[in-house]
């Protein structure tokens, strides 16, 4: 399932998540907000809603909730921490998540690209889609929060495993209905946190013991 690209070059709604309030209440102000700003946004409108058009709600088996894309051009493609294969050195807090992998299972992948696991059930979503290029968190304040919070109702209505890294992550535990999840809450990977929690946590290993015990195939976290 992908996103078609209207005529105005907006990114179309993934049909399976065209359903939520958010899409009739508030995606059209954020729309014509984004239209209107002068300033390169990113990442390109293709892209905005490329970590739903992944992962339809029945596929997501594996939550990994970001705070806005990378606001560097180049790097954002619409899935949270995940880079474009080309880009190098690696974003500092996805760095550091390669290296609580690589200490959980012994490796990681060879690039910053995270499209493989978006195509085994793990929902990359960021709370924010779109940032002005250089400036992080420039569009905390138009409204994307809803769809976040729509998404995570919709998804936990089955038993699923959410990893909120960080306290702007885990506030948005109140939107996920109590269930037979795997909760995974710890500091943020980023260099200001990562050793106050984040590192020593084996999050990968956790969430493949908990999809085995739930008789679910696990994730290739390494591509290997």
């Amino acid at each position: 399932m992908g996103v078609s690209v209207g005529p105005s070059g907006s990114s179309s709604i993934p049909k399976a998540w065209a359903h939520l309030p958010f899409f009739s209440e508030r995606y059209q102000s954020i729309e014509a907000t984004i239209a209107a700003d002068p300033r390169d946004i990113l990442p390109p409108a293709p892209q905005r809603f490329a970590a739903l058009a992944a992962c339809a709600p029945d596929a997501v088996r594996v939550v990994i909730l970001g705070q806005d894309p990378y606001p560097t051009p180049g790097h954002a493609h619409g899935l949270s921490f995940s880079v474009e294969p080309d880009v190098g050195p690696l974003p500092r807090s996805l760095n550091n998540i390669y290296k609580e992998m690589v200490d959980d299972l012994g490796q990681a992948p060879r690039t910053g690209d995270l499209r493989p696991w978006a195509a085994q059930g793990v929902l990359l979503l960021n709370t924010v889609l779109s940032v002005p290029a250089g400036e992080a968190n420039g569009h905390k304040d138009l409204g994307w929060q809803q769809l976040a919070h729509e998404v995570l109702s919709e998804v936990s209505q089955k038993p699923t495993a959410f990893v909120l890294w960080g306290k702007q992550a885990q506030a948005l535990s109140k939107h996920i209905h109590p269930g037979d999840h795997l909760m995974i809450e710890t500091a943020h990977p980023s260099p200001l946190s990562a050793r106050r929690g984040f590192f020593g946590s084996k999050p990968f290993s956790r969430i493949n013991d908990w999809l085995r015990n739930q008789g679910e195939q696990e994730i290739n976290w390494t591509h290997a």
